[in-house]
């Protein structure tokens, strides 16, 4: 069986189990119904688990594997033994009441994706942001007291960015409003070392930039901020996921991820080419006296 890039979290292992038990579900020409009533549940259980949208009974899976007529011990231990690291908790878990548990659920969705495409019209996104940036974006402005909740966040955001730092495989593209990226965050040192940050960003070889300009008018705009998460290794359908000050919502069904995925092309479109892009960023450096 295949087993997950060294360092993943149990997102991907969750993602990984479900997706090789639905082949071997498949591969025996067994119904989800007839697999849900296997383990006393619901087919809607069984699709949560092959989408790797929740934790691993022990007694399921071996129950499973059992119905899918997996006898060879090696390979069932590694089955079991890839549930169990599902299981365990993720990083992001360790900075406790911190993170909300919606947000959590991202963490974990967003680790386990190779492809995320953003569009953003507030702040430059937390995945491209400098630390100095983070904690005025996450203390108000310094409004706030960078008490130990304002810290794990802001340590949370840097851990998110080093997964699109040290695997190239992993695929980042970001579409800006340039109102996000003008909005004064801080002084004008922490304005400039952001740009400067998001120049050089936009050379790396898994990093696509690119800013809608002012001059493509309010309708650029009209969507809101999004993200959608892919997962072409796993066969899963892609995910948007969008922010709220209280929650953040999961889209999962079709008609409402290709509506966003229509709008983020048009939003390519309209948008400054990435070297385009990167003049407009030495543009605004300048401008700030860099």
């Amino acid at each position: 069986m295949a087993q997950p890039e060294p360092g993943s979290g149990p997102t991907v292992r969750r993602i990984l189990l479900g997706y090789q038990l639905r082949q071997l579900r498949e591969s025996k020409g067994i119904s989800r119904a007839d697999a849900a009533y296997k383990i006393r549940g619901s087919e809607s259980k069984i699709s949560r688990v092959e989408l790797g949208r929740v934790g691993f009974k022990i007694r399921d899976v071996e129950d499973l594997l059992t119905f899918y007529g997996v006898e060879d011990p090696a390979v069932r231990s590694s089955f079991l033994t890839l549930a169990r690291e599902a299981n365990e908790p993720g990083w992001w878990q360790k900075y406790g009441e911190s993170l909300p548990v919606w947000f959590q659920s991202y963490v974990g969705m967003e680790e386990a994706a190779t492809q995320l495409r953003v569009y953003e019209t507030q702040f430059v996104p937390g995945l491209l942001q400098t630390e100095d940036y983070a904690r005025e974006v996450i203390t108000r402005g310094g409004k706030r007291k960078l008490d130990e909740t304002a810290k794990n966040r802001i340590a949370t955001r840097m851990r998110r960015q080093e997964r699109i730092r040290t695997n190239r495989n992993v695929k980042l593209w970001v579409i800006i409003d340039e109102p996000a990226v003008r909005r004064p965050v801080g002084n004008a040192a922490i304005m400039r070392a952001q740009l400067q940050h998001l120049r050089q960003l936009s050379d790396e070889p898994n990093i696509t930039l690119q800013i809608v300009p002012f001059h493509q008018g309010v309708f650029a705009a009209e969507t809101g901020s999004f993200t959608i998460l892919r997962y072409p290794e796993y066969d899963l359908p892609d995910v948007v996921y969008v922010e709220q000050l209280t929650g953040g919502i999961f889209q999962e069904k079709r008609s409402d991820v290709e509506q966003y995925t229509m709008a983020l092309e048009w939003l390519a479109v309209v948008a400054e080419r990435p070297e385009q892009t990167r003049h407009l960023l030495q543009q605004m450096i300048g401008e700030l006296g860099g």
